[in-house]
């Protein structure tokens, strides 16, 4: 099938179905355009949990998916491919986490929300890269804190709060590989331009940010700024939603260490396809299912993170 016959048939069988699809600001440009909601991972859960649809396809990876699943049970959550996994979430298995909880008993859990359904329950509240220095910070100065499972974000968090939180060993393979050293001929090259990234990058990427902030604070302060041009520190599905409300700026992508590429992109993030979200609709599947008993432990942290922040 061809493009414009895809899409036309993706939202027939949306409009059949009543179904909703949510993509991530991550995903190929395509997939952004047909989607209803476009945003950050919790966003899209959130829009998951308020819309009246039968149906909602999570154009996303496996975890978002779920987050979806645990705020609207009663849903058909859908994903357009079961493999669109996350390096950050695999990087924290849950009965690891459950052992390294359990060895430090008098810590309170704050895990980040790129982890599976089981790793959130096992933890007392969830958190974003928008709001982790909030409610960190809500916090008493000497409380004993496990978080996980971005070491980068977790190291980001304690210099910015005065913290020592205990930091589970894991990390987003897109956001590790970004290259310095051509970060630093970027600059060079622009050097009216701002350095904006995500706080999961790694540390000698955050020194050199003029802003550092979540997916969507980053899209939100190169609206709002009167500066023209941006070095970009994320994964480059973004600069599609950055050029679309900035058309006369300048977004250029910083490459990762791999020198054959020019921009960053998740690997998991592209497995979704336009042929692949129509299939998914079609069939209805694949279909996000959760053990009861985990969702329930699971949408308590989530609520308690809302109540906070």
């Amino acid at each position: 099938m061809e493009t414009t016959q895809l899409i036309n048939a993706i939202n027939q069988l949306k409009k059949e179905k009543n179904a909703v699809i949510m993509a991530h600001y991550y995903q190929t440009g395509d997939i952004q355009d047909i989607a209803d909601h476009v945003g950050d991972s919790l966003a899209l859960a959130q829009w998951a949990a308020k819309t009246d649809a039968d149906i909602i396809v999570l154009c996303g990876v496996h975890f978002m998916g779920e987050t979806a699943k645990i705020l609207s049970p009663a849903k058909k959550v859908l994903v357009p491919d079961i493999n669109a996994g996350c390096s950050l979430a695999d990087s924290c298995p849950a009965d690891a986490f459950e052992a390294f909880t359990k060895a430090h008993p008098d810590h309170t859990v704050i895990s980040y929300v790129n982890t599976t359904a089981a790793v959130k329950a096992l933890t007392d509240v969830v958190v974003t890269s928008t709001n982790a220095k909030k409610i960190v910070g809500m916090f008493p100065k000497d409380a004993k804190i496990i978080f996980g499972p971005d070491r980068n974000l977790g190291n980001y968090i304690n210099s910015v709060t005065g913290r020592s939180m205990l930091l589970w060993d894991g990390a987003c393979h897109v956001h590790e590989q970004f290259s310095v050293e051509k970060l630093v001929k970027l600059k060079a090259e622009h050097p009216g331009a701002e350095i904006i990234a995500h706080p999961e990058c790694k540390k000698t990427v955050l020194v050199m940010a003029d802003f550092i902030g979540s997916t969507q604070a980053l899209l939100n302060y190169a609206t709002a700024s009167e500066k023209k041009s941006f070095l970009v520190a994320t994964e480059s599905g973004i600069l599609h939603e950055m050029q679309k409300q900035n058309p006369d700026k300048e977004f250029i992508p910083v490459p990762p260490n791999d020198s054959t590429c020019a921009c960053n992109e998740c690997n998991f993030m592209r497995l979704n396809t336009l042929e692949k979200l129509y299939n998914c609709l079609l069939n209805e599947t694949p279909e996000i299912l959760i053990d009861e008993e985990i969702r329930v432990k699971a949408v308590k942290p989530i609520l308690r993170m809302l109540e906070m922040s």
